[in-house]
């Protein structure tokens, strides 16, 4: 099996990038990595090279290039060459931490959309009490959305968890502002029969409030409103874990019991951390494309291509199309 990795995209690239495919190979004997990007960054944190390989380009998309002027006028660009291997067979799966825009764009016009799909769907695993996570679809790739969209959200997230996660019948929320049935939008009320109406376990609507519960295990919903969510979480961990190194570190006394519970500590950051989860898919194209976060260390991208490994194993992209072909079935 082989990934191909942009090495130059995110905030911590090419290092983090570097560090995590060799690793990942150290980890999994059957996995080889492309690393894709400029080799004079590249080779300097190379310490290993068995199963990785270097395609060089000096050419990259910043995070301001507007996605699809950049894919199409950079041809060249460490993005665009990486999901090029996919399409020319080179690759199996392929992973950025560039521009979620463009690393969109160039899926769509070089691996392609699943037969029946309308519009892919952006999916990361967020954390939960329980430490199952919960999948969310969709985080921002369309924002906006129609029911029928929602319902494919929901096969292919249910395919990904039954797959990737092993859930024999994973529990399907719908993102509401309230419990019943009758709340929401015209967009919600609707989505809510055609999912009501599916062989999903769907369990109806769900708050924002009660995603970290572990209330399901899949929450659809539009672009837009995913987005919020998954920006709304991002910003309040950001806030609680400062707020607590602020007390823990303001007298001698908060230092030496922050000291004696460090370890505590440690497993709460580990259980919030959405590294450990991977990225988030790009569900709904012809194999897979994960997005890894903008400010991914060397962990994340590790674990990207541990999930870009294991839909790869558990065939994923097939599973996906044949339930969208049997109506979910």
């Amino acid at each position: 099996m082989r990934i191909a990795l942009d090495a130059m995209g995110g905030d911590n690239a090419p290092k983090a990038h570097v560090e995590a495919a060799i690793r990942a190979v150290q980890t999994f004997p059957e996995l080889e990595v492309t690393l894709i990007g400029n080799e004079e960054q590249i080779r300097p944190h190379l310490t290993n090279t068995t199963r990785l390989t270097v395609i060089h380009t000096t050419e990259k998309i910043e995070d301001t290039d507007k996605p699809t002027t950049a894919v199409r006028r950079k041809k060249e660009a460490s993005m665009v060459l990486c999901v090029k291997e996919v399409k020319e067979g080179n690759a199996d799966a392929c992973i950025s931490s560039g521009n979620t825009g463009a690393l969109m764009t160039a899926g769509l016009l070089y691996v392609g959309r699943i037969k029946g799909v309308e519009r892919p769907g952006l999916a990361p695993t967020l954390p939960t009490i329980d430490g199952n996570g919960f999948l969310l679809l969709d985080a921002g790739a369309n924002m906006d959305a129609s029911p029928e969209h929602l319902l494919q959200y929901a096969i292919i997230g249910d395919a990904y968890r039954r797959n990737v996660y092993q859930q024999k019948n994973p529990r399907i929320g719908l993102l509401n502002v309230g419990a019943e049935a009758g709340k929401g939008t015209e967009l919600t009320k609707q989505a809510y029969q055609l999912l009501e109406n599916s062989s999903l376990h769907f369990i109806g609507n769900v708050e924002a409030r009660d995603l970290f519960a572990g209330v399901c295990d899949i929450v659809v919903c539009d672009g837009f409103s995913g987005n919020v969510v998954l920006k709304s979480v991002e910003g309040t961990a950001k806030m609680v874990f400062s707020l607590l190194k602020e007390q823990l570190t303001s007298s001698l006394p908060a230092k030496l019991a922050a000291g004696m519970l460090k370890p505590q500590f440690r497993n709460l950051k580990e259980k919030m951390d959405y590294s450990e989860y991977g990225g988030a898919g790009l569900f709904g194209l012809k194999a897979p494309v994960i997005k890894a976060h903008g400010s991914s260390d060397a962990n994340a991208v590790f674990h990207a291509i541990r999930q870009a490994k294991e839909m790869v194993d558990n065939e994923v992209t097939k599973t996906i199309t044949q339930k969208l072909e049997n109506g979910g079935e």
